[in-house]
Formats: structure tokens, sequence, C-alpha cells
């Protein structure tokens, strides 16, 4: 299996990247967010998926690991495809997909070309609890907000407090400071519990 591989770019369109690697020609569909990222390059190293089928061997390439664990998650959902998973890698970059699963906004996904209300709940409800592991050893990040209440949620709940107070108390103060760091957060919380 292909780990990366890395060459001159040959040709470069929105929906693949030829990499010239030794003299063999790789062609590698991307999505339009690896796209973006092969502009203005004459080399590149993509990150590779192969999708082996009878009637095709087709590899898809990311610009990063990132990118490819997420269409990896996406590609298990029943009933998506590689290529379907690509458009939703080409519609939303791989930060808004995955805060669009974990906020299960379903209007978000549903939006993507190809993906009916049914499709997009069965994404959310498959990758809900799957898309904040851990993945390649990182944990991938939630934005900032949800990052920030979930830190200050789990230190307030350390220090002796009640989960569900302690979880509206912090609700309420990002709905007032919505860019507070965790330190605010819990002096905020401590006052107000």
């Amino acid at each position: 299996m292909y780990e990366f591989i890395s060459g001159k770019i040959a040709q470069t369109t929105p929906a693949y990247v030829v990499l010239e690697n030794n003299g063999i020609g790789y062609l590698i569909n991307i999505s339009l967010n690896t796209y973006e990222a092969l502009k203005g390059k004459n080399e590149s190293s993509l990150y590779i998926y192969e999708n082996i089928r009878e009637d095709a061997y087709i590899l898809y390439g990311f610009s990063s690991t990132r990118e490819r664990e997420i269409f990896q998650l996406l590609i298990s959902v029943s009933g998506i495809g590689a290529n379907t998973a690509r458009m939703m890698l080409s519609s939303m970059t791989p930060d808004e997909l995955q805060a669009a699963i974990a906020t299960e906004n379903v209007n978000q996904i549903k939006s993507i070309k190809g993906i009916g209300l049914k499709t997009a709940q069965r994404v959310i409800v498959e990758l809900k609890d799957k898309i904040g592991k851990t993945t390649g050893g990182q944990k991938l990040p939630v934005p900032e907000d949800n990052t920030n209440a979930e830190e200050a949620l789990s230190a307030l709940v350390m220090l002796g407090f009640s989960k569900g107070p302690s979880q509206k108390v912090v609700d309420k103060i990002l709905r007032e400071k919505p860019g507070s760091k965790v330190e605010e957060i819990i002096k905020l919380a401590l006052k107000m519990l």
C-alpha cells in the first residue's frame, strides 16, 4: 500500500493531478481542498488512499494526513463511496465537515451535492463518536469554543462541582462572551457557582 507519492506535477485539474515519479505518471484523484493546496507548485507530495475494485485501481490523493483520515471515516459510512466522500471534501474543508458532524448540523451536510437527508443523518450517527477520537496519534480539533467549554467543564468537575449546573454556567458564559479562554471561563464559573 502506498503511504504517499512525491514528484513533479505534470498536470493539475480540480478533479485530479498527475504526479511524475521516476518516469511514471500517477493519475491521482483529488478534492478541491487539495487542488487549492497544490496551486503554484511544481512538485508535491500527496498522501494516498488506494481504492482497489474488481474493475479499477484508483488512487485518491490528499495534501494532509488529516484530510485522508476524514475521507476514510466518510467511506466507512454505509452508502458513501469514494467519489461521494471526495465531493464532500470538495464542498467543505475538513474542519467545516468535522464541525458539522460534531454539532449534528444536518442542513449543512445535506447542502452538499448528492447528499440527501437520510445520508446526512447516517453520516452524523455513524461518525459523531469517531470524528473526535484520536486518529494518527493526535486528536482532531473541535472548534475552539467547544474545546474551551469542554476543558473548562472537565476542570470544574475535577474541582468537585456537579456536571449539570457547571454545564449551564459554562454555556451561559460562552453566550455572553463567545471568545473566552479556558482560564476566563473557569474564573467566571467559580464566581457563579
